[in-house]
């Protein structure tokens, strides 16, 4: 049994997964896609995205992260698989699950769902290219706007020479609408001898068990629920009745992850992408809330990070 924490673009990056793997429980990462086009992708920018693979391709707590790419040109995309694995990436995984629109209208992401063949022959140019010693993986949704060729597009990536494959239970058109459709996973892991990794709705550790309950996979991807509950995955290991941890546990976890967002990007950006954070955590911690709401007005760096350690203090006397 496997936990794994999502390629989020925007929400799981290097400073939110050494923050989660620390806390516990997650036993693989996939970074945020490197997108590729029509050349070879600089060793800067797979370092930018993942700086991981100057670390032997783990966080800093061990770890492994799986470099993701994402294209739709069969020989790019392999040539830069290549390259990442040359950089010290444990793991390559292929995005054809993305549904934005700017990714779709360049023929990447959720798009290919309409052309199984094209699923086979990307998989199949970058498992011919990487040493037989790293793993290959894909992540799909079930398809652009129905599910009619679900099944096709999983055999496709099996065909390929994936070694497993991640779905997300939600077609493109869904986008992130609840419910997901887990009574669809159990039908590809029933059609595939790879392993079927679950994705889709996880918030709570309860979720867990459902999932894999319906879908009768062993192990299960947690995305948004995980950001919005950071010990879910450490809960999940211990028991369904697991207290959650406490704000006064969690605050510390914030401030070190505000602090690794202004050394990792510029500055000027760590405010919003703190408050996106606050936002999604108002969802279990209403201390989140209050949190948002003062610092909303706050886009000075130096300025947040002083309330945060406000907020710090009068959390310990408390």
């Amino acid at each position: 049994m496997r936990l794994i924490l999502a390629p989020m673009e925007g929400l799981a990056d290097a400073p939110m997964r050494d923050v989660l793997t620390r806390i516990g429980g997650i036993d693989l990462c996939v970074a945020e896609f490197v997108r590729v086009t029509d050349h070879l992708v600089p060793r800067q920018k797979f370092l930018r995205t993942v700086p991981e693979l100057d670390n032997g391709g783990r966080t800093p707590n061990g770890t492994p992260v799986r470099v993701q790419l994402l294209g739709h040109d069969t020989a790019c995309l392999a040539e830069n698989a290549v390259v990442a694995a040359e950089l010290g990436a444990p793991g390559i995984d292929l995005n054809f699950g993305c549904p934005s629109p700017s990714v779709n209208r360049h023929g990447a992401g959720a798009i290919l769902l309409n052309q199984p063949e094209r699923l086979f022959a990307i998989v199949a140019a970058v498992r011919r290219a990487l040493p037989a010693e790293i793993p290959l993986s894909a992540k799909m949704r079930l398809g652009v706007d129905d599910t009619g060729l679900a099944l096709d597009c999983a055999r496709a990536v099996e065909s390929g020479g994936a070694a497993e494959l991640v779905v997300h239970a939600r077609t493109r058109a869904d986008r992130f609408r609840p419910p997901a459709r887990w009574e669809w996973l159990a039908q590809i892991r029933e059609t595939l001898a790879i392993p079927v990794i679950a994705n889709g709705d996880v918030w709570l550790p309860q979720d867990w068990t459902h999932i894999r309950t319906v879908s009768g996979c062993a192990d299960v991807m947690l995305g948004r629920g995980l950001i919005t509950r950071p010990d879910l995955a450490r809960r999940i290991r211990a028991g369904e009745n697991t207290p959650a941890m406490a704000w006064s546990e969690l605050l510390p976890w914030i401030v070190d992850h505000y602090s690794q967002l202004r050394n990792a990007m510029n500055p000027r950006h760590a405010p919003g992408r703190l408050k996106q954070w606050l936002g999604m955590l108002r969802a279990a911690y209403p201390e989140a809330g209050v949190l948002h709401r003062e610092l909303r007005v706050l886009h000075d760096p130096a300025q947040v990070a002083h309330r945060l350690e406000s907020a710090g203090d009068e959390c310990r006397q408390e």
